[in-house]
């Protein structure tokens, strides 16, 4: 993959994630991706903060978007290569204060395998 490949992928699933379109975002995933969010580690304690697979990202973001139908990041920065992406975003949800986020995607064959959050 190149780093404009991987920008795409990046670019495709902030427009998923903002339809809170199931389906979609997790078309960009592997089956055994794994994802890594410190909201997880507070919600889902058992898990500290890591869950694997699409039924468990579904089961995540399901919930995520239920609770949250405002839920939306709004893309600030990109950096890419060829193994994957950090992007920059802010969390917007009525009601609450913003969050400037941190994200990595790592990117293989076309697929994210990996996904960690970072905030304070």
């Amino acid at each position: 993959m190149t780093e404009n490949s991987n920008i795409r992928i990046a670019r495709t699933w902030f427009e998923a994630f903002n339809e809170h379109d199931l389906e979609k975002l997790l078309s960009l995933y592997r089956d055994d991706a794994v994802h890594y969010s410190p909201k997880l580690k507070v919600r889902q304690p058992e898990t500290k903060g890591l869950i694997s697979g699409k039924p468990a990202l579904r089961a995540w973001w399901k919930d995520s978007f239920d609770r949250l139908p405002s839920l939306s990041y709004h893309p600030t920065h990109f950096i890419a290569d060829d193994k994957g992406v950090f992007m920059e975003y802010l969390r917007r949800v009525d009601g609450e204060e913003e969050l400037r986020v941190g994200e990595v995607l790592e990117i293989k064959e076309g697929f994210i395998v990996s996904s960690r959050v970072y905030h304070g």
